[in-house]
């Protein structure tokens, strides 16, 4: 591990380099005191510093969505003081604290530096890792999430539009890759990450998952409408649509799939771009003859008098003709008679008459080899 990483330019303290390195296991619980002694000492020698002072802004680390304490986020502050009442913003989420609880649940009016806290009161389920910062009011807090949530569905409107003429031409060129568009909701950010990581991994070559929004929170009628202006699945971990988005997403015939096992979700992922793979194209021979005598027929050409020596062959199949171990010829058997009269397929043991299309130049000797194509599906490993 530590070679992989100094191939990366992350060289540990102890073989020259800036990076302090510290081998834990919380399973185990090694090494977890050293763990926080080795970072209160890079936090004092960095000399690591925040502001107590103005409005409050940090991080979120976590968030979901909670049954009965709706959308729920675990915030680090990293500037000012966060107290209850106070407005936020973070993406397109806006809250006005409602309540905050430490790391043990109990509420707490107030959280300042480098303290987590969890937050309720979202509008939404914010992102994982995005910023959040205090501002005057809520509706100051309600207007930006709103402006930033008008900006997100114009750049989901641009990629989902209806298709150009160079937009198909460009498909043209790069035929072969076909797509499958995803709406991915869960109900936690760790989750969605791990379902979309999780899928994203899929094999790409021939076919291609395009996840086009991931998100946590319930599946909205804003979901199913960009499903269905996208050609997308709607994919729900541990989520449920309302019931707009429910009668909606009938109305549409959007395909809403709803998963409580990720590997369900990606078994069934797996299934759908198996369909999209073109099929396998196997042969499968159903017989040979041995050319033994030929005659010239009247509105039929040359006409090779054969011998089945095993399987069938059958008027209208695939057909080549091999000569002293080389084809000379592929295509398909145009007439098939035993004695006088036309015949569907002549089994092993038997003679008969057998015409190739356009083709005259038989000999004796040749071996006629019928045979045909069958699709066989593919499966995504």
């Amino acid at each position: 591990m530590r070679t992989q990483l100094v191939e990366h330019g992350v060289v540990p303290s102890e073989w020259g380099g800036d990076y302090e390195f510290v081998d834990v296991s919380a399973k185990q619980g090694t090494n977890l005191d050293r763990l926080l002694e080795t970072i209160l000492l890079v936090a004092e020698l960095a000399e690591l510093k925040g502001d107590p002072t103005g409005r409050a802004r940090g991080t979120v680390i976590e968030a979901h969505l909670d049954r009965g304490r709706g959308p729920v986020a675990t915030v680090l502050v990293q500037k000012g003081v966060l107290q209850a009442g106070d407005a936020l913003v973070s993406g397109t989420a806006y809250c006005r604290v409602r309540a905050m609880l430490d790391e043990n649940g109990r509420p707490v009016e107030e959280a300042g530096l480098s303290k987590p806290v969890q937050v309720l009161g979202w509008s939404q389920v914010p992102a994982s890792g995005d910023e959040f910062r205090e501002v005057a009011d809520e509706r100051e807090a309600r207007h930006l999430a709103e402006e930033r949530e008008a900006r997100v569905r114009a750049a989901e409107l641009v990629v989902s539009r209806p298709p150009t003429l160079a937009d198909l031409m460009r498909r043209a060129e790069g035929a072969g890759v076909a797509e499958l568009n995803l709406i991915v909701k869960a109900d936690v950010q760790g989750s969605l990450g791990a379902l979309t990581d999780s899928l994203l991994k899929l094999p790409q070559d021939e076919v291609k998952v395009q996840i086009i929004r991931g998100a946590t929170g319930a599946i909205t009628e804003d979901d199913v409408t960009l499903a269905k202006a996208s050609d997308a699945i709607v994919i729900g971990f541990n989520v449920r649509p309302d019931a707009k988005a429910r009668a909606l997403a009938e109305r549409e015939g959007v395909d809403v799939r709803l998963y409580r096992v990720i590997y369900d979700a990606i078994d069934d992922v797996k299934a759908a771009l198996s369909g999209l793979l073109a099929p396998e194209e196997r042969e499968r021979v159903l017989g040979d003859a041995e050319v033994r005598q030929l005659f010239r027929v009247p509105r039929l050409g040359v006409v090779a008098g054969s011998y089945v020596r095993s399987g069938v062959i059958r008027r209208g199949a695939r057909a080549r003709l091999v000569r002293d171990g080389v084809v000379v010829y592929e295509g398909r058997v145009a007439s098939l008679r035993r004695f006088k009269d036309d015949v569907n397929e002549v089994r092993e043991g038997f003679e008969c008459g057998i015409g190739l299309e356009r083709f005259q130049d038989l000999k004796e000797g040749d071996v006629i080899e019928a045979f045909e194509i069958e699709e066989v599906a593919r499966q995504i490993s």
